[in-house]
């Protein structure tokens, strides 16, 4: 099997592929498997339902053991694909306490840290695309009325203007004879 990354791979039933795709990955879509889901408000404010997962967010678990618990997410592992969140810990039979990671899609985001400026213009993105769409959805109503008011008003014009027939009525001119 090759060690490299494949740009044209799309999906496969074999959990070793799964797990070979997400290991050899580069940083840039390891960063996208490691995204997490919104809270509602939040879904709300931003068009997303999901995004990228950091050091600082304020998420709380989902499902397993911790269901329900929240914290602030205190490592992030690309490595292994997994989160550690503060406050949240495992105690080993010696008396250690060893922190518990996390799969990101167990975690839904309460609050986001917004300190940096590229995370603001992503989070603001797919809202910019959400208004424009919805400009360009009313400009495409706004032409269908204004085409339907014009074409009512050409055919009030049309009733008006001709009160006999329908139908132009033309002469007839007589044929001219051969010699």
């Amino acid at each position: 099997m090759k060690q490299e990354f494949s740009l044209t791979w799309k999906a496969s039933k074999q959990p070793r592929k799964q797990r070979k795709y997400r290991y050899n990955a580069p940083f840039s879509v390891k960063r996208k498997l490691l995204s997490a889901n919104l809270s509602k408000e939040l879904r709300k404010k931003y068009g997303r339902r999901s995004f990228p997962l950091r050091k600082g967010d304020s998420v709380v678990a989902r499902r397993g053991e911790f269901k329900g618990k929240s914290g602030t997410i205190s490592m992030v592992n690309y490595k292994r694909l997994r989160v550690s969140i503060e406050g949240i810990f495992r105690t080993k039979k010696d008396g250690s306490k060893v922190p518990v990671y996390f799969y990101p899609s167990v975690l839904q985001i309460k609050e986001f840290i917004l300190e940096d400026r590229k995370r603001k213009e992503a989070l603001e993105r797919k809202n910019k695309l959400m208004e424009k769409k919805e400009v360009k959805q009313e400009n495409k109503e706004m032409k269908k009325e204004t085409k339907e008011a014009k074409q009512e008003k050409f055919e009030k014009k049309g009733e008006l203007g001709n009160k006999t027939n329908d139908k132009p009525q033309f002469k007839k001119l007589p044929k001219e004879e051969k010699k």
